[in-house]
């Protein structure tokens, strides 16, 4: 059977490569998968640790099995869509969106106005912006991080998994509204380069209380960061070093009053 593998970020620069189309027996795993692809290019070996799997996009263990013309997609450390569609004059209950073009801390006052109904009492937003100072170089790149000790970070770079980093936003509103019963929210993040001082993520949460709208934003960030696969590349004058831990494949916070989830992930 063939299995096409997407790669990105560090993997996708070492393999040289953004596709893999790889032959495997009927019956294979996403882990027979990856043995044959580090079969091909020996240099991703030292990686397992720290990458995760997505079987046709979604989150995957490696001992699910592959059928023929499945996607493979190799998750390494993530850093951390597209609209709900309305009719005319409707309040939308979601925005999550990966945008290429720049936005602004005005960004906030634009999602709030947009989701708000008469109802809401509380609007909750949260910026994430590219700071001066290095963040913790994901694993692998310790020494290239090293190489930079002690410079300024120019900008940041983002890449995506457009239709998973999707598809795992959703997830996360789901689990936003179950949780904190807040239905009206927003995630929008920067996809390329986004220079020293701008905006690359905005958080927006509606609720008649305040209380629910701050649990519920913090929650998108928190959640975002660690498993909508998109990866960080600190920009410097000569070179860039990739940010960020291993994906978590579900919910890393625990629910209002239950007990601490374990490890997640594999």
């Amino acid at each position: 059977m063939m299995v096409r593998v997407r790669l990105f970020a560090i993997q996708r620069e070492l393999a040289g490569t953004r596709h893999v189309a790889l032959e495997l027996p009927r019956g294979g795993t996403v882990d027979d998968g990856w043995r044959a692809l580090v079969e091909r290019f020996p240099v991703l070996a030292p990686g397992r640790s720290s990458v995760r799997f997505a079987r046709n996009g979604d989150y995957a263990d490696p001992s699910d099995a592959l059928t023929d013309g499945d996607e493979l997609a190799v998750i390494p450390p993530v850093s951390g869509g597209a609209e709900d569609e309305v009719e005319p004059g409707a309040v939308p209950h979601r925005i999550l969106e990966l945008r290429e073009s720049p936005f602004d801390a005005t960004i906030l006052a634009e999602l709030g106005d947009r989701l708000a109904t008469a109802e809401d009492g509380a609007v909750v937003g949260f910026l994430g912006r590219t700071r001066v100072t290095p963040g913790t170089p994901a694993p692998g790149q310790e020494a290239e991080a090293a190489r930079h000790a002690g410079r300024r970070v120019e900008a940041l770079e983002y890449e995506a998994h457009e239709s998973m980093a999707q598809r795992v936003l959703e997830r996360i509103a789901d689990e936003i509204e179950e949780r904190f019963d807040v239905r009206r929210v927003a995630i929008v993040h920067r996809v390329g380069s986004v220079p020293l001082g701008e905006v690359s993520v905005a958080v927006v949460a509606v609720a008649p209380h305040r209380d629910a709208a701050f649990d519920a934003a913090r929650y998108a960030i928190d959640e975002t960061k660690v498993r909508v696969p998109i990866w960080k590349a600190e920009q410097f004058r000569d070179g860039h070093v990739w940010i960020g831990e291993p994906a978590q494949s579900g919910p890393t916070s625990p629910p209002p009053g239950g007990p601490k989830p374990g490890p997640v992930g594999p």
